[in-house]
């Protein structure tokens, strides 16, 4: 259907997960921002093309006999399967290197603080506000992609590390998950959770289940 709207209003057209993905890649700005969404990029495309796959086939001849969409459509398949592969690689040592800064932090004695919240909903804004950092603050949608974290002290005297991280959606698509596992680790692995709601929004409560939701999964 999207490739028969594409060809018909001769447009791109993007569903809800390929435009998501868009916003993301746009806002990537560390090497492993743009690893995990280029990962969720080539699974999110490559079920899509082996779709596709189907029309080009019937170019064939007749039966038995392959037709030249084919051949190119089992070769970037190739291509996209190895290209998956050497991301994952790579995320996995992200996310060994993001393994190895928590064991280091747990051996500072310091507590951990994840910030978490529906995006656009004001994490970033009160990073910088407690701790003076200069994480981007941005009325835009995932604003954030990589994790920050920073020192702060509360009014007790305790020193914390409060850390801003993606934000959520509704209905997050599954491929964004997995792709960024090795950030969101950084949630599960805090000792406290602080969760960020911006209360002016007509929407508040909503948004709040949504991030709880996703959390508990």
């Amino acid at each position: 259907q999207q490739h028969f709207l594409e060809e018909v209003l001769d447009v791109q057209v993007l569903d809800r997960t390929a435009l998501i993905l868009h916003i993301f890649a746009q806002h990537a700005r560390t090497r492993e921002g743009r690893l995990q969404v280029e990962l969720a990029q080539y699974r999110y495309r490559l079920p899509r093309l082996s779709g596709r796959g189907v029309e080009l086939s019937r170019l064939g001849g007749g039966i038995n006999t392959r037709g030249p969409g084919e051949t190119k459509l089992e070769s970037d398949r190739r291509r996209m399967r190895h290209r998956i592969s050497e991301l994952e690689h790579d995320i996995e040592r992200v996310r060994e290197t993001r393994s190895l800064q928590r064991r280091q932090r747990r051996r500072s004695g310091i507590p951990v603080i994840a910030v978490v919240g529906y995006t656009n909903a004001g994490k970033s804004t009160l990073m910088n506000r407690l701790t003076g950092a200069d994480v981007l603050s941005s009325d835009q949608l995932f604003a954030t992609l990589d994790p920050t974290t920073r020192r702060h002290q509360l009014i007790n005297g305790q020193e914390v590390l409060l850390t801003d991280t993606v934000g959520f959606i509704q209905k997050l698509p599954t491929d964004l998950v997995a792709a960024f596992r090795a950030t969101l680790e950084e949630i599960t692995e805090a000792d406290l959770i602080l969760h960020v709601v911006d209360a002016s929004h007509a929407q508040a409560d909503e948004q709040a289940d949504a991030v709880e939701d996703e959390l508990e999964e």
